[in-house]
Order: C-alpha cells, then sequence, then structure tokens
C-alpha cells in the first residue's frame, strides 16, 4: 500500500497530465521567461494551478517550491515541502513531442521521501517513496551497471567539454531528453546508464527523478559527489551525476570539481 504522501503525488500527477493533455499539440499561448529561464505557456500556469489548489489544500502546513510559483522564505521553516515541476520538458511539450513530465515530489527536511514523475502522453508514471522500491507502473525498476568508457549517458553537449573533465573527455555515447526527471528515471530503469549535468540543476528538475533513480540502486549525487539536499535557499544543486555505484564513482573521479558558473539546467 503506498504511503499517504505519495497516494496523493500520484492522484495529482495522473489530473495534472490531463490538464496537460487538454492543451498538448493545441499551440497554447507561451511565452519566455526571460534571463536564461526558458519557455513557459499556458498549460504549466494550469496545470500550477490545479496541483496548487490539490496538494496544498489537502497539506496545508506543507511548504511549496515550484518553477511556476513565486518563492518564499516561509517553506525554508516546514517540516515538509512539495517540490514541484507542472511540466518539466516545456519545450518538447510546446514542439508537441512526447517526452514531457510532471514531476512531483515531497521534502521532509532536506530529503525526498515521496517522488512521482508522470508522462502523460506516453501513459507511464515512475514512483517511490524513501524505503520503497522504485516503481514504473507497478513494475520495479534496475539500473544498468556499465564501465564509463562507452557508457550510454544522458546529457547535453556542454558537459562533454574537455576543460570539465580531469583527463582526457571519456568516450561515452551521448543521448539527450528534454525532461530532466524523466532522464533519471530512465536511468533508474536502465534503459541508459547514467545522466549527467555540470550546470547548476533546479530541484524541481531533478527532486522526484533523484529519489526514484536512488530507491533502484543508483547513487543520486551533485558534481562534487555530496548527497543532494533539496527545500534550501538557493532551490539549486551544484550540477548533478546519477547513475549505478561503481560508474558513478568512476565518473566522478574523472569529472573535474564543479565550478558553479553556467546557468542553470532547464527543460
Amino acid at each position: 500500500m503506498p504511503a499517504p504522501d505519495l497516494s496523493l503525488l500520484e492522484q495529482a500527477a495522473r489530473e495534472a497530465g490531463e490538464i496537460a493533455l487538454r492543451h498538448w499539440r493545441q499551440s497554447p499561448e507561451a511565452w519566455d521567461k526571460g534571463g536564461g529561464a526558458g519557455p513557459v505557456s499556458e498549460a504549466d500556469l494550469a496545470v500550477n494551478a490545479h496541483l496548487e489548489r490539490l496538494l496544498r489544500g489537502a497539506r496545508p502546513d506543507y511548504g511549496w517550491l515550484s518553477e511556476e510559483s513565486p518563492d518564499g522564505p516561509e517553506r525554508l521553516d516546514a517540516a515538509h515541502c512539495f517540490i514541484i515541476d507542472p511540466i518539466d520538458g516545456t519545450r518538447a511539450f510546446l514542439d508537441g513531442h512526447e517526452g514531457f513530465s510532471v514531476s512531483l515530489a515531497v521534502a521532509t527536511g532536506r530529503q525526498i521521501t515521496a517522488a512521482v514523475v508522470h508522462l502523460p502522453a506516453q501513459r507511464l508514471t515512475y514512483m517511490a517513496s524513501a524505503g520503497d522500491p522504485a516503481l514504473l507502473d507497478g513494475a520495479q525498476l534496475r539500473p544498468a551497471e556499465h564501465d564509463l568508457d562507452g557508457a550510454s549517458v544522458l546529457t547535453g553537449k556542454p558537459s562533454l567539454v574537455p576543460a570539465l573533465w580531469r583527463g582526457k573527455v571519456p568516450p561515452v555515447r551521448r543521448e539527450f531528453r528534454s525532461s530532466l526527471a524523466w532522464r533519471l528515471c530512465l536511468v533508474a530503469e536502465g534503459r541508459f546508464n547514467a545522466a549527467l549535468s555540470t550546470r547548476p540543476c533546479w530541484e524541481w528538475d531533478i527532486a522526484a527523478g533523484s529519489l526514484i533513480a536512488a530507491r533502484a540502486g543508483c547513487i543520486a549525487s551533485d558534481q562534487d559527489g555530496q548527497p543532494l539536499r533539496f527545500n534550501s535557499a538557493g532551490a539549486m544543486s551544484a550540477g548533478l551525476v546519477v547513475a549505478p555505484p561503481g560508474l558513478h564513482g568512476q565518473m566522478i573521479a574523472a569529472l573535474g570539481p564543479a565550478s558553479g558558473a553556467g546557468a542553470p539546467a532547464h527543460a
């Protein structure tokens, strides 16, 4: 039986997905947020409004951190906090592609304790809670261990710039998906070996996927190998490395230290 928070997130994600699908491939109004923050659409805002009503209505004492809501310091004092990306992969959504997700998580203290990543157009739902296995539509997830050389890595081209590595850039097979949350789930599922970002990552992009990957058996850390912490004041991590333990260690050893420079990764 799913924990209460996980059941609530699953319900919310499925309802949010139906709202998103009503706008998908219907030329929704969209605009650029400015400052390198990427696009947003009327669909993102509609999904966000529904999630806030449902989730905060059910858990009024929880904090709230969402890509599409104004942030405030009151969440930092909350014992629990929702961390939400209403549509992760907005560019894919606007282009009519299926690779967008609804990413929902609960942080207890600085750790994620419940997580759902739902892909409405593909009818896929990944989920996990602390202490329980990660699941895809009820089936337990297992990652695929691999040596660094030849590993399939979900990452953007900027992560393979030689200056970011201690030696030569490893000969990995790079692929990309617009939704960062989905990338972490694909690693948890074993369809790819690792996910990497050498740019700062917003918490709402990685909160849910990081727990799903961890409960599948991966290690999810920042670029320096340090554990991820959530509901932080800056709502951002210093890069991201997600992989099974052996490959994760190889990647951390091969990467240079995070500089904190560059625009945040976003979808």
